[in-house]
């Protein structure tokens, strides 16, 4: 097994040891429980679960998605969230490479998942997620800012923040029914990240956002949904911005082989 592949697949456990973590962020942050005590625990009769029915994605097969004690179905969801995380671990890791920003990207994988799941549940973003987001994303981009030693990209990424909050923030302005507070915040950690990598990455966030919001709200309106009420936008929003990551670079390449005629 050649080093990279050996990468590869313990990036790949990473991934479903911190998914398995954040299914309990993402059930008991709403709930404003505590995600350290007590321990994991069936949520229908509060027995404690032992190790080996924490093993990620196995112990849910093993288990038949039932809880050991009280045979109560256990979602689907949380095995998918512990592969959905490991996969874009590795998707992640093969873009950037052993980057300095590569802890930065993992980390807004993860909490990407984290917000969209959560907001999907109870249409609310957790200040105590999205604001301690900013320091962290901050903190690990640094690295990668001393190793280029280009302070153009820090200015980049700030401005692609502001830029991208203030889009949103002229929507909740426009439509208040529709979009809330937490959408901003989280526009704005998003626009930090893309600002990173550079104003394509902005603007083709940006937009990719919108039209994913646009065809939502399309279809809730098809579907009769009740004027008011948030929209869960974060879904949307952490799709485009994941996307954006990967396809940034041969947009960009396409679009200026096309202006410049080298198509």
């Amino acid at each position: 097994m050649s080093a990279d592949h050996l990468l590869i697949g313990l990036i790949g456990l990473l991934g479903l040891l911190i998914g398995s973590f954040l299914n309990v962020v993402i059930y008991r942050v709403p709930r404003a429980e505590s995600i350290v005590h007590p321990g994991s625990h069936c949520p229908t009769c509060a027995n404690p679960l032992k190790g080996r029915h924490n093993v990620p994605v196995l112990s849910w097969i093993a288990l038949r998605g039932r809880c050991a004690y009280c045979a109560a179905r256990i979602s689907a969801r949380y095995p998918l969230v512990e592969i959905g995380t490991a996969t874009l671990f590795v998707a992640v890791t093969v873009r950037f490479g052993l980057s300095a920003a590569l802890p930065a990207y993992l980390y807004l994988a993860a909490i990407g998942i984290t917000l969209a799941m959560i907001d999907f549940d109870v249409h609310r973003l957790p200040d105590t997620l999205v604001l301690p987001s900013y320091v962290v994303a901050v903190l690990l981009l640094m690295p990668a800012g001393a190793v280029t030693g280009d302070g153009q990209t820090a200015l980049r990424a700030l401005a692609g923040m502001v830029a991208v909050a203030a889009i949103y923030f002229a929507l909740v302005v426009a439509y208040p029914y529709a979009l809330g507070a937490g959408d901003v915040k989280l526009a704005g950690l998003l626009g930090l990240y893309l600002g990173w990598m550079s104003w394509s990455a902005v603007i083709i966030g940006a937009v990719g956002g919108l039209a994913i919001l646009a065809v939502g709200g399309a279809f809730r309106s098809l579907a009769g949904a009740r004027r008011h009420g948030l929209l869960a936008l974060a879904p949307a929003m952490v799709c485009a911005t994941i996307l954006t990551l990967f396809v940034a670079v041969p947009i960009t390449s396409w679009y200026t082989a096309v202006l410049t005629g080298a198509a």
